[in-house]
């Protein structure tokens, strides 16, 4: 699943998890990691290790016990991070496993060579709503980074990279692999939606999977609350809340990308300073991902993430 931070995906990943075809956990956050770490095939002992330190693993209720008798010396390391997911999908019972983890719209170069046989759904939202949610989210629902938007014109930098690189995998992949949601039609009409979606994937569409509201635990997710509520229409509203200048900071960089999708645009025209600002986003994002990708490598990765109790 694919989609910008706070266009509905999480959403989406709760719908689609009751369905009795998938399993789709939480953000899992690794698979760059793991990627970086182990190269192309895996020494396995050395990858079960970098398994029991991770707490997302932890957290799905599987540990490297479980994702033993799937990984075998030399293997390919995407077969080894899928074997994670599979350790995942057979504890749910379920024949095929998905990953919901907006950080990956900045990877899907390395997604599409881990995962040649993927299938892609893209949930895009307004982007003026998206950056109305995501910059009233609270400190501590995640870790800020350096790239992390504090604007609404350096969320639309962010927003305008990630649809467009989607977009560009969409059409590389073609529609067997890739559908395009819009988030927008789901809550208007979310049967009609995720019946689509379930077709698209060959997964069971049943209506119960919308009757999630119930089984959704979001006590340590202040900004999953919505959750607790079937799907709405109109939560946010940047025709209503969001400041005319703002409106127009985030249209003077990605208006035109809002008018292709069949968006409202009010500002269309890009502007010097917003090409400034596009750039030095970009700046920001590749120095961020390069010292990421480099502590991830080494040694100091594993002194901060001991080993996991079971």
């Amino acid at each position: 699943m694919l989609g910008v931070s706070r266009s509905g995906t999480t959403l989406l990943r709760v719908i689609l998890d009751r369905s009795p075809g998938i399993a789709i956990p939480d953000e899992s956050f690794f698979v760059p990691l793991l990627a970086r770490r182990h190269g192309c095939t895996v020494d396995a002992a050395r990858f079960l290790d970098d398994v029991a330190r991770i707490p997302t693993i932890r957290a799905w209720g599987v540990g490297p016990e479980d994702v033993a008798p799937r990984v075998r010396q030399g293997m390919p390391t995407r077969d080894a991070i899928a074997a994670i997911f599979e350790a995942y999908a057979d504890r749910a019972e379920k024949p095929r496993w998905g990953d919901k983890t907006p950080m990956y719209m900045r990877h899907l170069p390395l997604l599409e060579r881990l995962f040649p046989d993927a299938q892609y759904v893209h949930l895009v939202r307004d982007g003026r709503d998206a950056a109305l949610s995501f910059l009233e989210m609270p400190e501590g629902t995640f870790t800020r980074t350096w790239a992390h938007p504090t604007t609404p014109a350096q969320f639309a930098c962010l927003w305008q990279k990630e649809v467009s690189d989607a977009h560009a995998l969409g059409q590389r992949v073609g529609s067997g692999r890739y559908l395009l949601v819009r988030y927008e039609e789901l809550v208007a009409d979310p049967d009609g939606v995720v019946s689509v979606i379930c077709e698209f994937a060959g997964i069971p569409f049943e209506h119960g999977m919308l009757e999630y509201t119930g089984s959704v635990d979001v006590s340590e997710k202040p900004h999953q609350q919505r959750l607790l509520r079937p799907p709405t229409t109109g939560v946010r509203s940047w025709r209503e809340d969001m400041a005319a200048a703002d409106v127009a900071a985030f249209e003077n960089v990605a208006g035109a990308l809002l008018h292709e999708l069949g968006y409202d645009v009010t500002s269309p025209q890009r502007t010097l300073r917003a090409s400034v600002t596009r750039l030095s986003y970009d700046v920001r994002l590749a120095a961020w991902n390069a010292t990421a990708s480099v502590i991830q490598r080494s040694p100091v990765w594993r002194r901060r993430h001991p080993r996991l109790s079971a």
